[in-house]
Order: C-alpha cells, then sequence, then structure tokens
C-alpha cells in the first residue's frame, strides 16, 4: 500500500525564533511546510500564481498587517483554504473574530507541539473528503440535508453557506436528537476540554456568537427559521421541521 500523500502547510510568522521551531516540529512530523515570516512576503508570492495548501497557520499579531487581516485579504482572493490561528492572546473577541472570517480553529502559543498537531490532525481530517465509493449519502433532518463528504448543508433546498465549525456545530444539534449542551457544541470545534474566554465558563460566549451567526446563515435561505431553540442555561435543541 503507497503511502498517504504529505499534507502541505503554509506558516505566516514574523517571530524569528518561534517559526523555526515550530516549521521544523511540523516537518518531522512529516508535513510539508512554506514559510513566510510577513504577510507581505506571502502575498507577494501569491501575486506570481497560486501556491498549493491544505492548511495555513497565521500569527495572529504582526507588524503592519495582522493575520486577521491577511485571512481577510486571502479570503478577497478567492483562497477559501482551512486556516489555523496562533495565538498569544486568550481574549473571546479575538477567537470570535477569526470565526467569523471562516478560521477552523484557533490555539494558543503556549500549547504544546503535541497539542497543535492534534488541532492540525483534526481539521485537515474533517476536510480531507473520504475515498471514492465510501462517502455516506447525505442524511435528511426534516427540512434539512446534511452531507458530511461535502460539509455541505441545504434548507429546504437552498445551500446553507456554513464554515467547518458551523456545519460541525449544526450536524451535532440536528443529529443528536436531544438537547445539547454549551460544552458539547464547543467541543464540536475545540477538541474535548479546551478552555477559551474568562473563567471556566468563558466557552459559552463563543457558543452564543456561533450559534448567532449560524442562525442568520439559516435565516438568509428562509426568514422564518426557528429550528435552533434555547435551553435556558443548559445549551440548544434542534427542532425538526418538515421540508
Amino acid at each position: 500500500m503507497s503511502k498517504p500523500a504529505a499534507a502541505t502547510i503554509i506558516v505566516v510568522d514574523d517571530d524569528d525564533l518561534f517559526r523555526p521551531l515550530l516549521v521544523g516540529n511540523l516537518r518531522e512530523a512529516d508535513y510539508l511546510v512554506t514559510e513566510f515570516d510577513s504577510p507581505e512576503a506571502l502575498l507577494r508570492e501569491l501575486d506570481k500564481g497560486p501556491l498549493p495548501a491544505d492548511l495555513y497557520i497565521l500569527d495572529w499579531k504582526m507588524p503592519g498587517m495582522t493575520g486577521f487581516e491577511l485571512l481577510k485579504q486571502l479570503r478577497g482572493r478567492g483562497i477559501v483554504t482551512s486556516t489555523l490561528f496562533l495565538t498569544s492572546h486568550d481574549d473571546v473577541l479575538y477567537e470570535e473574530s477569526a470565526l467569523r472570517e471562516g478560521a477552523a480553529d484557533f490555539v494558543g502559543k503556549t500549547r504544546s507541539f503535541a497539542i497543535l498537531r492534534h488541532r492540525i490532525e483534526r481539521v485537515l481530517g474533517a476536510v480531507a473528503a473520504p475515498p471514492s465509493g465510501d462517502a455516506p449519502a447525505p442524511a435528511t433532518i426534516g427540512a434539512l440535508t446534511l452531507d458530511s463528504a461535502q460539509h455541505r448543508a441545504t434548507w429546504r433546498e437552498k445551500v446553507v453557506e456554513l464554515t467547518l465549525g458551523e456545519y460541525r456545530a449544526v450536524q451535532l444539534l440536528a443529529t443528536s436528537g436531544r438537547d445539547v449542551s454549551y460544552r458539547e457544541i464547543y467541543d464540536t470545534m475545540r477538541g474535548e476540554n479546551f478552555i477559551a474566554g474568562a473563567g471556566p465558563e468563558g466557552y459559552r460566549a463563543n457558543v452564543r456568537a456561533l450559534v448567532k451567526r449560524i442562525r442568520q446563515k439559516f435565516a438568509e435561505a428562509d426568514a422564518g427559521f426557528a429550528a435552533i431553540e434555547n435551553y435556558p442555561g443548559y445549551g440548544y435543541r434542534w427542532k425538526v421541521s418538515d421540508a
């Protein structure tokens, strides 16, 4: 059996001490890595032509152009490659901003490489297409259709443009058949027991922002959308609607 092709990762970080260490660890883990010491350096290279990449890893705070601003530039160029942010900031508002732009994950620089690698594998594994013939059939739950092979949600035959994290949350809510806690929803995006925001309950703000975005996107397809219901103090539930 041939060895699976290594994933290609583009790293953008201005820290000349941290970046070589990160890139070295990634290469030892068999990833193919291209590194840039500034957003401007990456954009100049992209001006020459497309760069193959399965994942972007961006530093959040860089002089001149932040990682968040760089992500918006990439999206403006039509680059929708999954993006993971590295940051020394733990403020929940930073995370919400990144997720609003479609970032797949948000990891503190103080986390160990083993944890970072796990999160990278989660992102890469989630966006990888299943082998031909093994793709699961789309699931229909009332007016909702979930295509796990493409991570696509359709509501009343209209495609709802969800990020990977948003799709995971919708899938969990719609298929669980029960009330789902804030913690469970957050863990679909982060890995179990990851703490965000201020205090042990800080992740709740992230989940509220996530659900608000999801509701807005479904409302664009159907102004009467009301399938996500609050369970006060606990989380959310999915109310099955007829197609």
